[in-house]
């Protein structure tokens, strides 16, 4: 099993540490972190070929965080989380939730996490609130306070006009608040959210963040899987992309943008005819070259000094820029180069 390596602040592209382990003052030692994982891999096996969820994934989550999970369909993103969340027995390597084995000590890692799946998972024959109350009482607590619980995080998520609804007559966004709910009765440390916006309206979906930012302020750790990269970067500290079962890079959304070698986009408009571009093609970093309507887009990998020379290549052929913009390096030109551009089932 490889050694796992711990650094402070940010993370090279292929490490998966986001942070170092907050001192424990009381203890004099170190306080374990939200996640840890350690060659973590699982291996599906059927009738067919065995295939490759996970291999090797390793994976340090610092508690308080707020962590994304990014990758193309089949990259093992739900596989990870099922695993990390103990629904899911791993084939190979340790992960321990809150200092806890996932595999030798399941149930002190259930008491101390909250699952919001993809899907709807309420009891269709409950209310709203008897779901609520229904898992409060799994936890052990008393009935009063499980209703009790159940009516405060209602009325703090905007549901109490709806506690005696069934499942089915919620809209999708206050079903996903609802599961949400369901998933703090028990007031966890840590919640993980298995794309908790997937298929919301742009409005639910923003109210949604605005939740979501709460429950971190108020102290929870958060690990969130999306294929949203607008929801990851205005949400997530610290970012994850993985494929194939494996990470690719783990750092801030900064630190991503800055150590991926990903594309620069300098565009450029001529008030005359476009210039011969030949050397710009041949020119370092680029790695396309497009004409667009009186202008030219350049797609590079190293932008210094390109547009100066665009300019000067237009006053060359009589053409003056009337317009010029450089676009940096985005979180989806970050995806897109770690991953890829090929269509995924």
């Amino acid at each position: 099993m490889p050694t796992e390596s711990v650094t402070t602040g940010s993370a090279a592209p292929g490490s998966a540490t986001a942070g170092a382990a907050a001192p424990d003052a009381a203890a004099g030692g170190p306080v374990p972190p939200a996640v840890r994982a350690v060659d973590l891999r699982k291996t599906y096996r059927g009738r067919g070929e065995p295939v490759e969820a996970v291999r090797g994934l390793n994976l340090t989550v610092p508690r308080g965080d707020f962590f994304g999970l990014l990758g193309p369909n089949g990259a093992g993103k739900s596989t990870t989380i099922g695993m990390l969340t103990t629904l899911v027995r791993p084939t190979g390597g340790r992960a321990e939730v809150l200092g806890h084995d996932v595999t030798a000590a399941p149930v002190e890692v259930k008491r101390r996490i909250g699952v919001v799946s993809q899907g709807g998972t309420l009891d269709r024959d409950l209310t709203v609130a008897e779901n609520l109350e229904f898992r409060g009482r799994y936890f052990g607590m008393p009935a009063r306070a499980a209703r009790r619980r159940a009516g405060e995080l209602l009325e703090r998520f905007d549901l109490a006009g709806r506690r005696d609804a069934m499942p089915h007559q919620l809209s999708g966004g206050q079903l996903r608040r609802v599961m949400i709910c369901r998933a703090l009765v028990h007031r966890p440390e840590m919640l993980f959210l298995d794309e908790p916006t997937a298929g919301l309206d742009p409005q639910t979906r923003l109210n949604l963040w605005d939740l979501l930012r709460e429950l971190h302020a108020d102290g929870h750790t958060l690990l969130l899987t999306t294929h949203y990269l607008e929801e990851a970067e205005a949400l997530c500290r610290h970012l994850a992309v993985i494929d194939r079962g494996e990470v690719l890079a783990c750092d801030t959304v900064d630190g991503l943008k800055a150590a991926v070698d990903a594309e620069t986009v300098v565009t450029v408009t001529y008030d005359g005819p476009v210039p011969e571009l030949s050397g710009i093609r041949a020119r370092r970093g680029v790695d396309r070259v497009e004409q667009t309507g009186g202008g030219v887009r350049v797609f590079t990998r190293d932008a210094d000094g390109l547009l100066g020379e665009l300019v000067a290549l237009g006053a060359a052929a009589g053409a003056t820029v009337t317009d010029a913009s450089q676009q940096r390096p985005s979180l989806e030109t970050v995806f897109l180069t770690l991953t890829g551009r090929e269509y995924r089932e």
